[in-house]
């Protein structure tokens, strides 16, 4: 996994030329004709209409995790088929190789799309209101039309209404508005859905006998969401950045649909529109960072014993074990922590895939690349955070260890939330993301002390501590963290006295007033820990 800055992949004048002709990235724009009219960059998926025509299903449901590219596939459907569309929109891509297709399908039909992300409200008659003015809006374009020929991101409504506590009431009216635009419509020639979990579960497609289901981990269709490796090798290379293919892999790879390997084009295209603009920008959280993640964090909260084991197998590049519910109901999510583990995997924070020659619903599940690992120990920090700010007693006899000296103490408390919580023990973790996983849950127990000063990483003397605190004693104590590799714990305490030392951290702590200095060496191994004190 690589977090550290990257070396420019390109010469100044090189990068000119590239600046010159490069078509734009296509950030946060998931319209095709946008794309197409506006010289943005195109990752062509455009043999998806082939494959869905050859495939045929009156009903598709397909369902990926969000920033997937479902928006634009759908939009691309509809540029396609539409009567009265742009046949130039498709010039140059692979679908306009299959001449007789384009022929007999391209510009031949009305469509009908919608879109009901926005069908949100705090209550059921906001929602509703919402959903007649997405509906009225497609209406007004083809007031002759009656009934959808295609429909997108299907299950949102029902995720805002199970927020929002309307639930009940918003599954008979998603099902009364499919039953009249896909069952037993004659006018319908085929659709398409698009959303994060399959439903079906949930009655609102009851008597769908036409509904053909697409999920992650079937092999149809596995290529036409996401960026493929090819895409991302045509990509580079498009805009000079292949150097950097390596890190986009560790960072952004991982996915698996069906039997193809999958990067999140989401991120892909943000980190190389920041490349282009700083070639030593590290990679960043991108997908993470567009959700709450509420769902880990309630995870982590709820978290039992053999939960936190598995949790903390997975952050250690270790695989987990679990039947996966592909048919969830959104207020069965939380009944149980299995239901928890379906929905990461089905919505992006887990991948896997089938064990193979056992049941079809027992799936090896692992943490896909370096963003979603990054974001698991950021949740798992502050989960362990507001966890210990609940015990108020045991953190007062803790952090009152420090300025009295009182190693003992600090050493089995610590050694104490070790074991409560989760390490960090991967090989393929470099050792410094370890000292700051550790660095972290120490900064997590120390500031709760509302009296104390905590700097992390404060210039200090000639260099950056990782831990500086003073007390209203005036008690300067300065704290070294290492991760013992080897496992010799009390060889890394020694390296990080002689680090304060050698830095001279505790000058800068004197020189702020503080009479007493008290220097701790902190040495992390797995779930173990060593505290020596100078």
């Amino acid at each position: 996994m690589q977090g550290e800055s990257l070396e420019p992949a390109l010469c100044h004048r090189r990068q000119k030329a590239i600046w010159k002709v490069r078509k734009k990235l296509p950030i946060g724009i998931d319209g095709f004709e946008k794309i197409r009219t506006n010289d943005f960059y195109y990752a062509d998926k455009t043999l998806f209409i082939k494959k869905l025509i050859q495939n045929w299903g009156e009903v598709n449901l397909f369902t990926r995790p969000r920033r997937f590219g479902k928006s634009l596939n759908m939009s691309m459907l509809k540029c396609f088929f539409e009567i009265g569309r742009d046949p130039a929109l498709f010039e140059g891509l692979k679908i306009m190789q299959e001449k007789e297709l384009c022929e007999r399908y391209m510009g031949k039909f009305p469509v009908i799309s919608i879109s009901l992300k926005s069908v949100d409200g705090l209550k059921y008659d906001s929602a509703v209101a919402a959903l007649r003015t997405v509906i009225g809006n497609e209406a007004g374009r083809f007031r002759f039309l009656r009934d959808s020929a295609k429909l997108d991101e299907d299950d949102v409504p029902l995720d805002k209404a199970s927020q929002k506590g309307y639930y009940d009431e918003m599954i008979p009216l998603i099902r009364s508005l499919f039953d009249n635009a896909l069952k037993s419509n004659d006018s319908l020639y085929f659709a398409v859905l698009t959303g994060c979990l399959r439903i079906s579960k949930e009655s609102i497609f009851t008597g769908l006998n036409n509904l053909m289901v697409h999920t992650i981990s079937d092999v149809r269709y596995d290529e036409y969401f996401g960026f493929t490796n090819a895409d991302v090798d045509d990509l580079l290379e498009f805009y000079g950045l292949s150097a950097y293919k390596d890190v986009i892999r560790d960072w952004y790879d991982g996915y698996r649909f069906g039997d193809t390997d999958v990067y999140c084009p989401w991120d892909v295209i943000n980190y190389c529109d920041e490349l282009l603009a700083a070639p030593s920008a590290p990679p960043k959280n991108y997908w993470a960072n567009t959700s709450g993640n509420d769902l880990v964090r309630r995870m982590l909260k709820n978290a039992s014993l053999t939960t936190k084991n598995e949790v903390e197998e997975l952050l250690n590049g270790e695989k987990i074990t679990k039947r996966i519910k592909q048919e969830l109901t959104y207020c069965e999510i939380d009944d149980s922590i299995e239901n928890v583990w379906s929905v990461l995997y089905v919505t992006g924070y887990l991948t896997g895939m089938y064990v193979e020659q056992a049941d079809a619903d027992i799936f090896h599940l692992w943490i896909p690349n370096g963003e979603i690992r990054k974001l698991f120990y950021e949740l798992v920090e502050d989960w362990f955070r507001e966890s210990t700010r609940s015990d108020t007693t045991r953190i007062s006899r803790f952090c009152a260890a420090f300025p009295a000296g009182d190693t003992d103490t600090f050493q089995e408390m610590l050694s104490d939330y070790l074991w409560d919580s989760i390490s960090v023990k991967d090989t393929a973790v470099r050792r410094n993301m370890k000292e700051n996983f550790y660095h972290g849950m120490m900064l997590g127990l120390l500031q709760n002390q509302d009296s104390w000063l905590v700097k992390s990483n404060a210039e200090t003397g000639e260099g950056y501590s990782d831990i500086s605190i003073q007390t209203p004693e005036r008690t300067g104590i300065v704290i070294e963290l290492k991760y013992a590799e080897d496992g010799n714990m009390e060889k890394a305490c020694s390296e990080a006295l002689k680090q304060i030392e050698e830095k001279k951290y505790a000058e800068g702590l004197k020189r702020r007033g503080m009479k007493k200095i008290i220097k701790y060496g902190i040495a992390f191994y797995e779930k173990a820990c060593m505290v020596v004190k100078e």
